[in-house]
């Protein structure tokens, strides 16, 4: 396979203001399911409000965000078995719920699960859930908004937060969002379609080295240049298929099982949504606003977003920052997470849901960093 030499010649910067056919070969259909990380399974019997939900990692997640080794056996609705934990939770990520409901049935009656999403479909199901439930109240914005958001609800501290990162199962499904590259549509790819620039009036804009850099940086794709000429001679942006073919066609070798327009298709959506800026946002915000002991619990399914939480966990966990490592002598930090632990998903699951193959749960339980600080002052 040849190897382009292409690099980025600099950092990239998020310019939006927002945030395929039965002739395919079910292999490639298999390779658009990595695309989709919060595996819910559609009821072909209901509109798009009504997914059967099946959550990646459902029961290892809620159990870190609450901070405890697993949860109780529940053998029916009646929450005789919760946990009741009080306190402020946040779903940052709510998609359809899955993992809000079972944090839900885990908590107190005056507790508050705060939850966001982009997805104008996924608020309106999760105002659907506050409508049912007073312990919930929904934000239609972006985690990365998640301090402003919360302190305009008169919150400053929570005791745990959970995300579940990427695209949604409901989202990739639907083709008319254009995220799908096996299912025709508008060449979209908004997380939230209330705002924003879309990638195909991106494309309409955008020269053939930035699309190359944008297609190297957030897909990884090492036949960027090549694919990026070839997307830039195309005569319209209105077809999500036409736009998978253009890719197929230009793409001079790809791996068995997996359709050449996967990382293209990624590295689009990754940057009109600022997906990996809004993760940095994120995680920075997690910081301050975590009770001492509060809990954060985030699921990633590529390594652009895993590389992100494992480094970030790591520097705040050991106190070590990389504009530290010339000096002679090191300042001491505080650390902020206890030792991170990773979990994957397991065997039952994965034979149950191939689309959690690639996930992994990163979670940390905040420290009290003023303790620490006076400790090693001490020493």
């Amino acid at each position: 396979m040849s190897i382009s030499k292409f690099k980025p010649k600099n950092t990239l910067t998020h310019t939006s203001n927002s945030k395929v056919s039965p002739s395919d070969t079910a292999a490639a259909e298999k390779s658009a399911q990595d695309l989709a990380p919060e595996s819910i399974t559609e009821d072909t019997s209901a509109d798009e409000l009504n997914f059967v939900h099946d959550a990646v990692l459902l029961q290892e997640t809620v159990a870190a965000v609450l901070g405890v080794k697993s949860l109780p056996k529940q053998k029916d609705e009646s929450r005789q078995n919760s946990l009741q934990k009080s306190g402020i939770y946040v779903d940052a990520t709510f998609g359809r719920g899955g993992h809000s409901r079972l944090l839900l049935s885990q908590l107190a009656d005056d507790a508050t699960l705060v939850v966001f999403d982009k997805d104008p479909t996924a608020i309106s199901v999760a105002r659907e859930l506050a409508n049912t439930d007073s312990r919930v109240k929904v934000v239609h914005d972006s985690f990365a908004t998640l301090t402003a958001s919360l302190t305009a609800l008169g919150i400053t501290k929570v005791d745990g937060l959970m995300a579940d990162l990427g695209i949604s199962s409901p989202q990739i499904d639907d083709g008319s969002r254009g995220f799908s590259f096996m299912r025709d549509g508008a060449v979209d790819m908004r997380m939230d379609t209330s705002r924003g620039q879309s990638v195909a009036e991106w494309l309409e804009a955008v020269d053939d080295e930035t699309l190359a850099n944008v297609l190297y940086e957030f897909g990884e794709e090492r036949h960027s240049r090549r694919i990026a000429r070839a997307i830039k001679q195309m005569d319209s942006y209105d077809s999500t298929l036409a736009l998978a073919e253009v890719i197929k066609a230009a793409h001079p070798n790809w791996q068995r099982g997996k359709h050449p327009a996967t990382q293209s298709f990624q590295a689009m959506r990754i940057f009109i949504n600022n997906e990996l800026g809004d993760v940095d946002d994120f995680l920075a915000q997690s910081i301050p606003i975590l009770k001492s002991g509060g809990q954060l619990a985030v699921i990633s399914f590529h390594s652009l977003e895993d590389r992100r939480i494992k480094q970030f966990l790591q520097r705040h966990s050991k106190g070590q920052y990389p504009e530290d490592e010339n000096l002679p002598m090191p300042p001491k930090r505080p650390r902020y997470f206890t030792k991170p632990k990773r979990v994957g998903p397991s065997k039952a699951e994965l034979s149950q849901n191939p689309r959690a193959r690639s996930a992994w749960l990163r979670m940390a339980t905040r420290t009290d960093s003023a303790y620490l600080a006076n400790a090693e002052t001490q020493q």
